[in-house]
């Protein structure tokens, strides 16, 4: 896994999400399939809405969801080809 540099994700990537990316995930860090970053949505510096898929260990979508992280906090597991 390395960090995630703000630009360089797009849909289809796998990224881990933890603390580090926002004090929700402080229990329970996931993984995390990007549909898209919602870029048009106002936040502080440093962070972002996104929208995907919270993945089981599998790797199967278990929940859409929308979350609010730092781009600094993300670890990209795997990039779409």
């Amino acid at each position: 896994m390395r960090p995630v540099v703000a630009g360089e994700v797009r849909a289809g990537d796998v990224l881990h999400v933890t603390r580090t990316a926002s004090v929700q995930f402080v229990r329970r860090p996931i993984l995390f399939r990007l549909i898209r970053v919602k870029a048009e949505w106002l936040t502080y510096a440093g962070w972002v809405w996104l929208e995907g898929y919270e993945l089981n260990r599998k790797g199967e979508a278990v929940a859409r969801r929308r979350i609010f992280v730092k781009w600094a906090g993300l670890r990209l597991v795997s990039q779409q080809a």
